[in-house]
């Protein structure tokens, strides 16, 4: 499949997932959250939290365990339907725990976006993890 719908759609979106990782590599919480619905749903491997009031105290513990941690996504298909789009990304991730240990991760996320008010957040997010060292 290849992306289809308006290119500003498609690029806004691809900026919303670059304010993601970039939120991520800075730690920043309050970043991170702003590009999320309120009744957003973020599903990772064992969890599957609706309600950004649900999985925004998540994250912050999972960034915690982080002295350091790479971000970053390379674009599968981005589908524009008029205020919704649903995105692949392939993410790879270096991590550095505090207490030293390294891992290595790539992973895929499957995003529904909605479009509220001129502006694109994601709606749900399911990552899955397809190696990890």
């Amino acid at each position: 499949m290849i992306s289809s719908g308006p290119t500003e759609d498609r690029l806004a979106i691809r900026e919303l997932v670059e304010s993601y990782n970039d939120a991520v590599m800075r730690h920043d919480g309050e970043a991170w959250a702003a590009n999320w619905r309120d009744d957003a749903t973020w599903t990772t491997p064992g969890r599957d939290l609706t309600g950004k009031e649900n999985f925004f105290p998540a994250w912050k513990e999972a960034m915690s365990g982080f002295s350091f941690v790479g971000f970053f996504a390379s674009a599968g298909p981005i589908v524009v339907d008029g205020d919704t789009a649903h995105g692949t990304w392939y993410q790879q991730e270096f991590l550095q725990q505090k207490d030293g240990n390294k891992m290595n991760i790539t992973g895929q996320y499957e995003d529904d976006y909605v479009k509220v008010d001129g502006r694109w957040y994601f709606q749900r997010r399911v990552y899955t993890i397809l190696n990890a060292e």
